[in-house]
């Protein structure tokens, strides 16, 4: 069975697919990436379904991305002759693409022997709704089959003959040098008949590979790679793109869900949804590498998925916008590699996280801050409303950024993005002349201020929760978001403290404590590149390339990271590909590159001057007691 580390994705922007490194696609979502998985091998090998291409007598393999794009190669070494296999899920774009050659959530493949003579086996065996049943399997013709059962079909088109044989559509192929051949599995509702003239043919399934590969190559064009690994860089930013829901520009955390944090434990959770703390960073990287597009569509997604009363702000939302993300567990499927449950939903979405709305508040400061982005009336009334909710619950205990499935405490980091919440809120009324509540934001800001450094003066560096002495990696980000600076003596101790107690050489764990889950779980990536920028804005450069360049060891062979590590076997774990992940790359990767050209100030936060805009908010008296929202 493939694990976590052995696949690789494909995508259309509006799903996503799992290949494995033996030509096996273990997981995909049709129509949409959060619909119930058609193929779900990754999450249980006897009844979860997969769609192989298996060469005979393999004796070695390679792959890699065509240059640019989301579309897989891999190459088969075998015994009597060298077959490549090419991978993607076709981008349809209405304007270049006739609309009877769409292929609106399929899988194409195609098989090109390039030495010598080839046999391959292929076995199609769709498992709708997550497995839960064994569909109808038809022949149409000697080169076309469907599957359908409840609200789903999948179409197969070969270029050679297939059989239907033990629940499976199959086909056994002998491929000579120079020889192409073609499969796709295409998604359609069940109520739908294909018609004949809807087949694809050998030429309408070149155009959309090479349709797929001019768009994915057209996006990278754009992208502003100044960094010293262009390639590693391109690769985490075309894992976001595949990672874009197109109809309303969410971004997923993960395409999966399930794929556990620990081999054989529990932690094994749903992310093919959007959390608003990702934004902050997405936005971040996008506008970093000159995307805008996809940052202008993820902020209008934002306003208007987070659109209504405040005190309503959810910390994640369905791709599509839905608020209610009920989880449950699929007991009749065994887990990947025995771990279960496995779980759809996402309880956590009804938490009180209260860092979301300090990286809600974050990231409009961001999109207006680069090149001057406008900020609408509705988008300050919100905004200063967010403000407002937060002068009034900071005080109060939450859940955490790592959604604990405990009692709530005084997690730091909550406390940290609260301050961050009413700091950029004050920085936006000031430098904009808008209305607001500023005198009072300042107020609680600097009560905020003052009830995190005495936590933190007490014992010298700043822990999980406020009144413990367990560490958190979270901690370290107490710089990136402008509270104090990297060369403080706090951050510095809570820099080694961190390393000393979660750290196993690059690698961090996120913490040791009780969370009300069982077992354990590895080491978080995200936390890495933390310490990543630590040490950047710390100028200590050296060590900082030597942990960049041991991260990139944690990539699998096409450049994918999952959400974590097993420290001891460097084995992926987690929901993979992990946005969060390839999110923090980028920013590291820039921020490295900033430090090298000399354009980092070490003894300053990253991005924030409070006494400046004390200073403008005086002068010029933005807001008395009694204005605005909130008063």
């Amino acid at each position: 069975m493939n694990r976590i580390g052995d696949y690789a994705l494909i995508g259309d922007c509006h799903s996503a697919a799992l290949v494995g490194r033996d030509g096996s696609v273990d997981w995909a979502c049709f129509p949409r990436f959060d619909s119930p998985a058609v193929f779900c091998k990754a999450l249980d090998e006897a009844r979860g379904g997969s769609f192989e291409v298996s060469p005979q007598d393999v004796r070695a393999s390679r792959r890699q991305y065509v240059e640019g794009t989301n579309v897989l190669e891999t190459t088969f070494d075998c015994s009597a002759g060298v077959l490549e296999l090419t991978d993607c899920m076709p981008i349809a774009e209405p304007h270049r693409v006739p609309a009877r050659m769409r292929a609106h959530g399929a899988i194409l493949r195609r098989l090109r022997c390039l030495e010598g003579t080839v046999d391959v086996r292929i076995s199609v065996s769709p498992r709708f709704e997550y497995g839960r049943f064994v569909p109808l399997f038809r022949l149409t013709s000697e080169e076309t089959a469907e599957a359908v059962g409840g609200g789903d079909a999948l179409h197969i088109t070969a270029t050679r003959h297939i059989d239907e044989s033990d629940e499976r559509i199959t086909a056994s192929w002998r491929l000579r040098a120079g020889e192409v051949e073609w499969i796709e599995a295409g998604w359609g509702p069940s109520h739908r008949l294909r018609r004949a003239g809807e087949v694809p043919t050998r030429a309408e399934f070149e155009h959309r590979l090479a349709g797929t590969i001019a768009f994915f190559t057209d996006w990278s064009s754009r992208c502003r790679l100044v960094v010293a690994d262009p390639d590693a860089v391109l690769r985490s930013a075309l894992t976001l793109k595949a990672l874009t829901y197109a109809p309303t520009g969410a971004i997923l955390a993960a395409p999966t869900t399930s794929l556990p944090e620990e081999i054989g434990g529990e932690r094994n959770w749903d992310y093919r949804y959007t959390w608003i703390r990702d934004g902050t960073l997405s936005l971040i990287s996008l506008f970093s590498l000159g995307v805008r597009e996809e940052a202008e569509a993820f902020k209008f997604w934002m306003e208007r998925t987070s659109a209504g009363r405040c005190e309503d702000l959810q910390i994640m939302y369905g791709i599509g916008g839905e608020r209610s993300l009920p989880e449950f567990v699929l007991d009749h499927l065994a887990g990947h590699r025995g771990s279960a449950p496995v779980r759809i939903g996402n309880g956590a979405a009804k938490q009180l996280q209260l860092d979301a709305y300090g990286q809600l508040i974050e990231a409009v400061y961001l999109f207006a801050k680069p090149g001057g982005g406008r900020i609408t009336p509705d988008n300050w009334s919100f905004v200063s409303g967010l403000a407002d909710v937060v002068a009034e619950t900071w005080r109060n205990p939450d859940q955490g950024m790592w959604e604990i499935r405990d009692e709530p405490r005084h997690f730091v980091h909550s406390k940290l993005n609260c301050w961050v919440a009413l700091s950029r809120a004050v920085q936006l009324a000031s430098s904009r002349h808008l209305p607001s509540s500023a005198q009072r934001w300042v107020v609680e800001r600097d009560a905020i201020r003052a009830y995190l450094m005495q936590d933190a003066e007490e014992r010298g560096w700043f822990s999980q929760a406020v009144g413990t002495d367990a560490p958190d990696a979270s901690a370290l980000l107490v710089p990136a978001t402008g509270f104090l600076p990297t060369a403080h003596p706090l951050v510095q101790r809570t820099l080694d403290v961190v390393r000393s107690e979660l750290g196993e050489g690059a690698l961090l764990r996120r913490y040791r404590t009780s969370d009300g889950l069982e077992g354990g779980e590895g080491a978080f990536l995200l936390c890495s590149y933390w310490l990543l920028d630590c040490l950047i804005f710390g100028g200590r450069i050296d060590e900082a390339e030597a942990v960049l360049d041991q991260l990139h060891g944690y990539a699998n062979d096409v450049g994918l990271w999952a959400e974590e590590v097993d420290p001891a076997t460097g084995e992926a774990l987690g929901n993979f590909p992990q946005a969060f992940t390839h999110m923090a790359h980028i920013r590291s990767c820039l921020h490295l590159e900033a430090a090298r050209r000399g354009k980092i100030d070490h003894e300053r936060a990253y991005d924030y001057d409070e006494d400046a805009v004390d200073r403008l908010i005086a002068g010029r008296r933005v807001a008395s007691a009694g204005e605005g929202r909130g008063s």
